[in-house]
């Protein structure tokens, strides 16, 4: 009789075998996924885990004597983080009142070595964090004597009366907040420093009457350091600000009519009172960018001097704007271009051969659009250079005769064809080639008169870059075109948002 068989195990299925290694290692990503992502996950669904922790970590942070750092290290910042978390956990609370009462302490003991700063510093610590009033007031009160008696009172009563005597405001403000500190309750000092404040502030009306905004703006800072509440200050800092929208409104005239030097200087000084002023950061912006437009335009004419001048004024107002740092580029190739026109003179085979290059530049440079732009390879660059070799070669008087009449014909072809920025480069091709040809007075009015319709038509549709940058474009082609500065008024108040 043959035993029975036992029962077969039935092998893994095929499918199984071809893919194990790659469950195996999908397995083992997600272990370490996991063991990584424990720790925050763990916080996210118990975040009474992550409240313990930020608990010990101040715990530790204040036996460490790391009672406050800015780096949100200290133990303060530790307590005030978790009682964030859960502000009906007592632990946190109390954990800050022991930060407080360390902070008590390490004043004493800076009282008692003499650092004075220090000691300011703890008590300033201890009273944010909200300890009885008694125990700071207590610790404060040491501290005013340690003041006293590091101070000769009587000296600085001297000196304070005396600043005042002088009728010098600035000197004396500051003694009688010293005289204060010590002796807050001084009948004297009080009466001294309202007599100094009342000096100094009847100063402010003739200074903004003057237009010296910097000035005002010292004493009235001044004053509202020394008494915040000072009765006189909420009407002389109104006036202040009507003082400093008007010289605001100056600088933009001036920009509008295109005095940009005047702009320049206005928008420079106005930075330093209001650097957080919006009108004064876009109009110092669009300074600079007309500077820079300027420089652009004594470059592409050789004129560095003037083109130095307009690139070092915009780079005093925006040194980082990318239309400065073009403008930039945009002088030093036509320096290059300009040191090609006065190269030394050559043998006349290799004249000739330079000539020929000149003049096949120019050609390409009229097929590509090129007129003015880029300096040194443009069609007017070109006809320069080939002018310096030979002016009178009939070929270069020829091109010469041809690049005027194309600029022309260009001008009025573009502007038919509503193609503003081409018939730009063309009238400045004209304009630099033959600046007093009469005809070219009327393309400027047409072209300035087009931008300024292209401005309207963009003001309308709310697209304000745009209008700014086509009325730039036209006040540098007429800076007195109709409608010009009425177009402005309108586009600074819609800039603004005033009705």
């Amino acid at each position: 009789m043959q035993p029975r068989p036992g029962p077969q195990r039935k092998p893994p299925p095929a499918g199984w075998r071809r893919h194990w290694p790659w469950l195996a290692v999908a397995a083992v990503s997600l272990a370490l996924l996991l063991a990584l992502l424990r720790e925050p996950l763990g916080e996210r669904l118990w975040p009474q885990a992550r409240i313990d922790r930020l608990l010990a970590e101040g715990d530790r942070a204040l036996a460490e004597g790391r009672l406050d750092q800015a780096d949100g290290q200290g133990a303060r910042q530790k307590y005030e983080a978790a009682q964030a978390l859960d502000s009906d956990r007592g632990e946190a609370r109390t954990g800050l009142a022991r930060v407080g009462q360390a902070a008590l302490v390490h004043a004493r003991a800076a009282i008692e070595g003499g650092r004075l700063d220090e000691a300011r510093r703890w008590v300033a610590l201890a009273g944010e964090l909200q300890l009885p009033r008694a125990q700071v007031d207590a610790v404060a009160g040491r501290l005013r004597q340690a003041e006293l008696a590091g101070v000769d009172l009587g000296a600085l009563r001297g000196q304070a009366q005396a600043a005042l005597a002088a009728g010098d405001a600035e000197v004396a403000l500051p003694l009688f907040a010293q005289w204060l500190a010590i002796a807050p309750d001084d009948t004297a000092a009080l009466e001294g420093r309202e007599d100094a404040l009342s000096l100094l502030l009847e100063r402010v009306p003739q200074a903004l009457h003057e237009g010296d905004l910097a000035a005002a703006a010292r004493w009235l800072e001044l004053a509202r350091r020394a008494d915040p509440g000072h009765m006189e200050l909420p009407d002389l800092r109104a006036a202040y600000a009507q003082a400093l929208a008007g010289q605001v409104r100056q600088a933009e005239r001036a920009l509008r009519r295109g005095r940009l030097e005047d702009a320049a200087d206005r928008y420079l000084r106005l930075r330093e009172l209001a650097p957080e002023e919006a009108a004064v950061t876009e109009g110092v912006q669009r300074t600079a960018l007309a500077l820079a437009a300027r420089a652009r335009q004594r470059a592409a004419d050789f004129r560095f001097d003037a083109a130095e001048d307009a690139l070092a004024q915009a780079r005093q107002l925006a040194p980082t704007a990318g239309e400065v740092a073009e403008a930039a580029r945009d002088l030093e190739r036509a320096r290059a271009a300009e040191a090609r026109l006065h190269a030394p003179a050559m043998p006349a085979r290799t004249s000739a051969t330079a000539l020929r290059r000149e003049l096949e530049g120019f050609e390409q440079a009229v097929q590509r659009g090129d007129w003015i732009e880029p300096p040194g390879t443009s069609a007017y660059d070109r006809l320069r250079a080939a002018q310096a070799l030979a002016p009178q070669d009939p070929a270069v008087r020829a091109a010469a005769a041809r690049m005027q009449a194309a600029a022309a014909s260009c001008v009025e072809q573009e502007l038919r064809d509503n193609r503003l920025r081409t018939a730009q480069g063309c009238h400045d091709a004209w304009q630099a080639l033959a600046p007093s040809d009469p005809g070219l007075a009327v393309a400027r009015q047409r072209l300035a008169q087009r931008w300024l319709a292209v401005g309207e038509e963009r003001l309308r549709a709310g697209e304000l870059g745009v209008a700014v940058r086509a009325l730039a474009a036209a006040r540098a082609l007429d800076p007195a075109a109709a409608g010009l500065e009425d177009f402005a008024v309108r586009l600074e108040r819609a800039r603004s948002g005033a009705p």
